[in-house]
C-alpha cells in the first residue's frame, strides 16, 4: 500500500494550529491562578482592603493617577508619624481639654483653642487599621481610587444629589446648644426616632463597606466564599454579607433590597457583578434608588484580588464615574462586627433629646405660671 511520506501542507498547518490552541489551554490552566473543579477562578478567601490611597485624589496631583516611590514613601511616613503621636503616653499632669472638645494631638499650642471646639479627642489609634501605604497597581503608586474621570473627582451632583447628601447627614449637623430648641417650632423634631438618624449611627449601613466596597479607617478585612451558584461577599465593617447569585436573572424591580440585588456572570477569569434594586438611601452616600453599580472582581499575581468598579446613578451624579484599587490577600480572619450589640449611642441620643425635652417643657410651664 502507497504511503504518503509526508502530510500535505494544509494537514501540517492545522495540526500546528492545533499543537498551538492545546499549549495554550495548558498554559492558561498551569498558572498561578486557583481554580474550581469547573475551571473558573476560585475566588474564596480573605482580602485586605485598608490603604492609603483615598477614593477621590488630592488637588495637588491634578490628573496624575501615579504618584512616585518618593511621593508614597512620603505618605507612609506621615501616617506612621501620626500614629506615633497619637499613641504617645498621655501625661498624667496635663490640663482639662479646651471648652468643647480637646484639640487633634500634635497641634501647636498657640492653635488648640481654636481646633479643639467640637473634637472629643481619643486615647490612641488602637482601633485604626487604615494601611501602611499607598495601594499598588500595575506596579505603581496610585494617587487615588477613583480613575475616571481622568481628575480623580466624583462627577459634579446634580441639585437632587447636593440635598440627599444633605439629608444623609443631616442628624451630623444640627445644632446642638444642649437646649430642645426643635420645640419652638411646629416641625418635626431632629430626634423624634431612629429614622432621623444617619444609616451609619443607626449601624444599617455606611463606614466604607458600601456596596462599592472601599478602604476605611479600620475593619477592612472582606472574606469571600465561592460556590458553584453563589459568591459570598462579607465586609468586615458592620458584617454586611452580599449573596451574589451567578448567571441568574435580577428580582422584579419592586423588591428593593439595602444592598441591592446582584446578578453575576465570568468574563473568562474575571467576575462581574451586576447590582440594582438599591433602596432610596444605600452605602454609596449620596446615591439613591437608581444606583446601577457594576463591579468587576480578578486574580492577580500573589492570590491578591483586582477590584474595579462603576457607578452609575443619573438622578444624582452628572456622569458615572469608576474606580480600581487591589485587595491584599490575607491568612487572618474577619470577626464579628457587632455594632448593633453594641449600639449604645443611637439609644443614647434619642435619651438625651428626651431629657432635653423634659427640661424645656418644665421650663415652659414654670415661666407660664410665673406670668
Amino acid at each position: 500500500m502507497y504511503k504518503r511520506p509526508f502530510p500535505p501542507i494544509r494537514t501540517a498547518t492545522t495540526m500546528l494550529a492545533l499543537f498551538a490552541l492545546c499549549a495554550s489551554a495548558l498554559v492558561a490552566q498551569s498558572d498561578d491562578v486557583p481554580r474550581r473543579h469547573d475551571g473558573r477562578p476560585d475566588l474564596s478567601g480573605t482580602y485586605d482592603r485598608a490603604t492609603l490611597t483615598p477614593l477621590t485624589r488630592p488637588r495637588a496631583y491634578g490628573d496624575k493617577l501615579y504618584m512616585s516611590e518618593e511621593e508614597a514613601k512620603a505618605l507612609a511616613d506621615e501616617e506612621a508619624a501620626l500614629l506615633a503621636i497619637s499613641n504617645a503616653q498621655s501625661a498624667a499632669d496635663r490640663e482639662a481639654p479646651a471648652a468643647g472638645g480637646a484639640a487633634p494631638a500634635g497641634a501647636p499650642d498657640s492653635e488648640r483653642e481654636s481646633l479643639g471646639a467640637g473634637n472629643v479627642g481619643g486615647y490612641n489609634a488602637f482601633w485604626i487599621d487604615r494601611g501602611s501605604e499607598a495601594n499598588v497597581v500595575d506596579g505603581k503608586f496610585r494617587t487615588s481610587i477613583i480613575h475616571d474621570p481622568e481628575n480623580g473627582q466624583q462627577p459634579r451632583m446634580t441639585p437632587k444629589g447636593f440635598r440627599k447628601i444633605a439629608d444623609n447627614f443631616s442628624s451630623f449637623t444640627t445644632p446642638n446648644d444642649g437646649t430642645a430648641w426643635w420645640l419652638d417650632g411646629n416641625a418635626p423634631g431632629p430626634f423624634d426616632g431612629p429614622e432621623d438618624l444617619a444609616l451609619a449611627e443607626r449601624c444599617l449601613l455606611g463606614f466604607s463597606a458600601g456596596p462599592p466596597l472601599l478602604p476605611g479607617l479600620y475593619n477592612n478585612y472582606t472574606r469571600i466564599v465561592q460556590t458553584d451558584t453563589h459568591v459570598m461577599i462579607m465586609a468586615e465593617m458592620v458584617h454586611d454579607v452580599r449573596v451574589i447569585r451567578l448567571d441568574a436573572e435580577h428580582d422584579p424591580e419592586d423588591v428593593r433590597k439595602w444592598l441591592g440585588d446582584a446578578v453575576g456572570h465570568f468574563d473568562g477569569d474575571t467576575l462581574v457583578v451586576e447590582t440594582k434594586n438599591f433602596r432610596d438611601v444605600s452605602g454609596t452616600y449620596g446615591a439613591d434608588e437608581n444606583l446601577h453599580l457594576t463591579e468587576r472582581f480578578s486574580l492577580v499575581d500573589g492570590g491578591n484580588m483586582r477590584y474595579n468598579f462603576t457607578v452609575t446613578d443619573p438622578t444624582i451624579w452628572t456622569a458615572p464615574w469608576s474606580g480600581e484599587y487591589v485587595w491584599a490577600a490575607s491568612d487572618k480572619k474577619a470577626y464579628e462586627y457587632a455594632c448593633h450589640e453594641g449600639n449604645y449611642a443611637m439609644d443614647n441620643i434619642l435619651k438625651g433629646a428626651r431629657l432635653l425635652e423634659n427640661e424645656r417643657r418644665k421650663a415652659n410651664a414654670a415661666s407660664t405660671d410665673d406670668d
